[in-house]
């Protein structure tokens, strides 16, 4: 590609738009996966992982992303960051050096750039680590990739983000089998913030640890977001983490967003069934509270053969016709809470006390 043609579509991929104090907005996110049968693979259907995903995340805070396994969590991360090239739809960042881009267009040349301002903390924290590599190479991959950091240098900056992430710098020379489960991921994080990111994609950091293990790397993240003033999305399936860390919560279903709101707020007046369900399910600290699990009946819908109407009224309690023939959208109810369901406005759902 020549030069021209580079500064041609960065020129294009800069859109005159306000973002208004968010560092992302996704807007009509899809992303199918095609089903091929026969020799000739001849395509009879796509799996709909991501279907009309909106949401957006203010600089600074942590957006949690939460729903059932299979739901599209982890593929609307990895469409962020162009891990997998989005069917359609838009993702707007607020780049500190290109200004605001459309992820979902950009070349390869301005993605290897904005790279640099996003990175990812995978969920296995010893499958996201190259085993025959040091903790030097793992840390200082980014940096010698893209030209930050070599010699002496390279090792003084691993050093600082191995004690940033409570890691000692003589650990450096030794291999990620000799780290615990705990330590492993504190290693994924400083890897992730080698190359001081504006946002961290936190893909079920703490799924695969301890309890204990868990408090001490959520506590972590959140110190680290202090100090470097970094913008999470959070995406995980247990709801008191998501509690803990997220300022506002967006939940997920079979690909779409039904629910965004500050964390209290749906926490104890959620205005989905789907969230109120959920909320059902999280324990209560108080011994002598008798818990009104909802048990919600039937499949989770299939996400290359979707239901008709909303995806959730099979499993829907409150479900009338209009459920089964129109699809809701998302729309702000009131301030700063936003729900995909008919019913919305006249249901009376029960939260977390």
């Amino acid at each position: 590609m020549t030069q021209t043609n580079v500064q041609k579509q960065s020129s294009s991929q800069t859109q005159p738009i306000k973002m208004d104090g968010k560092l992302l907005d996704v807007r009509d996110l899809r992303k199918y996966f095609p089903i091929r049968k026969g020799i000739l693979g001849r395509l009879v259907g796509n799996v709909k992982a991501v279907d009309g995903v909106n949401f957006f995340i203010h600089e600074g805070e942590t957006l949690g992303l939460v729903g059932e396994s299979g739901c599209g969590k982890t593929t609307t991360g990895r469409c962020i960051l162009r891990a997998y090239d989005p069917t359609s739809g838009d993702i707007y960042f607020n780049d500190r050096n290109m200004g605001v881009v459309n992820v979902a267009t950009l070349d390869k040349a301005h993605l290897k750039a904005l790279r640099r301002n996003m990175q990812m903390i995978f969920q296995d924290p010893y499958g996201s680590l190259n085993p025959r590599w040091t903790l030097l190479q793992i840390v200082g991959e980014p940096l010698v990739v893209n030209g930050v950091a070599k010699g002496q240098e390279l090792k003084d900056r691993v050093a600082e983000l191995l004690r940033v992430v409570g890691l000692r710098p003589e650990y450096m020379v030794r291999y990620p089998h000799a780290f615990s489960g705990g330590q492993r991921q504190r290693i994924g994080i400083a890897r992730a913030l080698a190359l001081n990111p504006q946002l961290v994609v936190c893909d079920e950091p703490v799924s695969a640890l301890d309890v204990s293990i868990q408090a001490q790397t959520l506590n972590l993240l959140q110190d680290l977001q202090a100090q470097f003033h970094l913008t999470y999305l959070f995406v995980a399936h247990d709801l008191s983490v998501i509690e803990h860390i997220s300022d506002r919560v967006a939940v997920m279903y079979v690909g779409k967003i039904v629910e965004m709101a500050e964390t209290e707020d749906l926490f104890t007046h959620p205005q989905h069934p789907y969230t109120e369900a959920l909320m059902s399910a999280v324990p209560k600290a108080d011994p002598h509270y008798r818990s009104r699990r909802i048990v919600l009946e039937g499949e989770v819908a299939d996400p290359a053969n979707p239901p008709s109407g909303c995806y959730f009224h099979p499993r829907c309690r409150y479900a009338v016709d209009i459920c089964k023939t129109q699809a809701p959208f998302l729309r702000e109810l009131r301030p700063d809470h936003f729900v995909s369901c008919h019913r919305a406005q006249e249901l009376k759902l029960v939260g977390v006390l």
